[in-house]
């Protein structure tokens, strides 16, 4: 994921920098590095300029790159969200390609970058595009898995960085701040496990839907709808999270089901898939079939579809699913 990033001019005189890519955290996070390279940090404060594009104009950006730098070799401008300040000023930044200022360094941050624009073709003469991938959903469990061990050097297995992606969502900004918490809060221990991320980071929403859950599978309709409604009263982001909580939940029931069905004593199923309230899941997992919970986590997949595309809410969809599963 760390992609080496040229930051010698390709001609004397000055040098341009496109970072394109969609994750708006992933691009700012390359723009970081990069602005690293170019600069000491004792020379940050006085010749780095940064500006959200549609708060400048052309003119307020080219005076920044023709101020000549204070005790260092290159002033570096950094103009974030300039799709449409690019739209707009494609004549002059022609114009400024041709001829960069000699110790300024011009950075834009876009979502988009065409490759038949003039502009774009006269961009490896004066410097370098910088593609930002999005991060696939099987790419996430790596990244927050090195980021705990770069910058805390703490331990994530598999295991708990899926659980963390599960309730936290799959935006990166977000999930590294999740780590920094968890970092914090396991102190001096080497391992971040799922016990603390339940804790620290979907307390409410894991044990709050594993009540809901109980109440599902003794067929207390009200108390399991009231239990859900108190969640999201108590919780303003479970609107986006607690979908995964219901899954992580179910799927930690149907490998556990799966495992009991093959022969494995419950001590064994407890200690592969880490489960620490035992009594509770077991107590669970006794009132429900391996075929039902399947018929669960298939229904929170299309649930799952269902939000994203506006159809639904999460709140009436998991009502509805606890409705269905009495009636059954």
């Amino acid at each position: 994921m760390k992609n080496k990033i040229d930051t010698k001019p390709n001609r004397p005189g000055g040098q341009v920098y496109v970072i394109a890519g969609k994750d708006e955290f992933l691009v700012a996070e390359k723009t970081a590095g990069l602005v690293g390279e170019l600069l000491k940090p004792d020379e940050m404060q006085l010749c780095l300029w940064r500006a959200d594009a549609d708060k400048v104009t052309a003119v307020d950006v080219f005076d920044e790159l023709r101020t000549l730098p204070f005790l260092a070799e290159r002033r570096v401008v950094v103009l974030a969200g300039a799709d449409d300040f690019v739209s707009d000023n494609r004549e002059l930044l022609e114009k400024y390609f041709e001829s960069p200022a000699a110790s300024g360094v011009l950075i834009l941050t876009v979502g988009g970058w065409a490759s038949n624009t003039r502009l774009a073709k006269a961009l490896p003469k004066v410097g370098q595009l910088i593609e930002v991938g999005e991060l696939k959903s099987r790419e996430l469990v790596g990244y927050i898995c090195d980021y705990a061990r770069e910058q805390h050097n703490k331990n994530l297995s598999y295991n708990a960085a899926q659980m963390l992606i599960e309730l936290s969502g799959d935006e990166p900004g977000i999930l590294r701040n999740e780590i920094d918490k968890l970092a914090a809060y396991v102190a001096a221990a080497k391992n971040i496990t799922e016990k603390e991320i339940a804790e620290l980071v979907g307390r409410n929403r894991v044990f709050g839907a594993f009540e809901v859950i109980d109440s599902m599978m003794a067929a207390d309709t009200g108390t399991a709808i009231e239990k859900l409604r108190m969640m999201f009263d108590a919780d303003k982001d479970a609107e986006y999270t607690v979908l995964g909580a219901f899954a992580w939940h179910f799927r930690r029931m149907f490998s556990a089901a799966a495992m009991l069905q093959k022969g494995d004593s419950p001590d064994g199923v407890a200690r592969k898939l880490r489960i620490w309230n035992q009594s509770e899941f077991f107590g669970v997992l006794k009132k429900i079939g391996l075929k039902r919970i399947g018929d669960c986590l298939r229904q929170l997949a299309e649930f799952d579809y269902q939000i994203k595309t506006g159809r639904a809410t999460a709140q009436t969809a998991i009502e509805s699913m606890i409705v269905q599963f009495a009636e059954k």
